[in-house]
């Protein structure tokens, strides 16, 4: 990130609308996570770039990021094979626009669309402790199930003291049927 803002004006957008979107290196990805993530700021490169597909975003104004996306093929084993790509980890810096990460969902949509057209379906991980799910219901996205039991429902597997036991609502965004 540039030390100091250059470019169009003001150092701060005022819409999501004046962000653009585009595809970023890992390394960069992982970096701003950790800057911002609510619950889990640290994710390993290599967990990501390892899995059969991946792709990192930025929203961005005058070349300065105000959000990131990281996506992998899907971590639950049993959705692994299937042609579905996970969003690992959503970060928003403090000072982004309202509807920052609704837009970016959309974007990223389209943009995943058009570089991997093999890809059916598009998930996500809720923390029902922090979050809502209010970006993924403004973009179009369908709650299709909830954890629960402290941490359990779909997945019986014990999470790492490192994952919150929070309930968990999968959201999906279906791409083709």
């Amino acid at each position: 990130m540039p030390l100091f803002r250059s470019g169009l004006g003001g150092s701060t957008p005022t819409s999501a609308l004046q962000l653009q979107i585009r595809q970023i290196d890992v390394h960069k990805a992982c970096k701003l996570n950790e800057c911002w993530h609510s619950r889990l700021p640290k994710v390993d490169w290599s967990n990501i770039v390892r899995n059969k597909r991946s792709a990192c975003y930025a929203a961005e104004f005058n070349d300065i990021a105000f959000a990131i996306a990281i996506w992998s093929s899907p971590v639950a084993r049993l959705l692994a094979d299937k042609n579905w790509l996970e969003l690992r980890r959503m970060a928003i810096a403090d000072d982004a626009p309202k509807n920052t990460a609704s837009r970016m969902l959309r974007v990223m949509r389209l943009m995943i669309t058009k570089d991997m057209p093999e890809i059916v379906n598009l998930i996500s991980y809720q923390d029902t402790e922090v979050h809502k799910g209010t970006i993924y219901a403004a973009a179009g996205w369908k709650a299709t199930q909830t954890s629960t039991v402290n941490g359990k429902g779909w997945n019986t597997r014990e999470r790492s003291a490192m994952q919150t036991t929070a309930d968990k609502v999968r959201w999906e965004y279906q791409l083709k049927p």
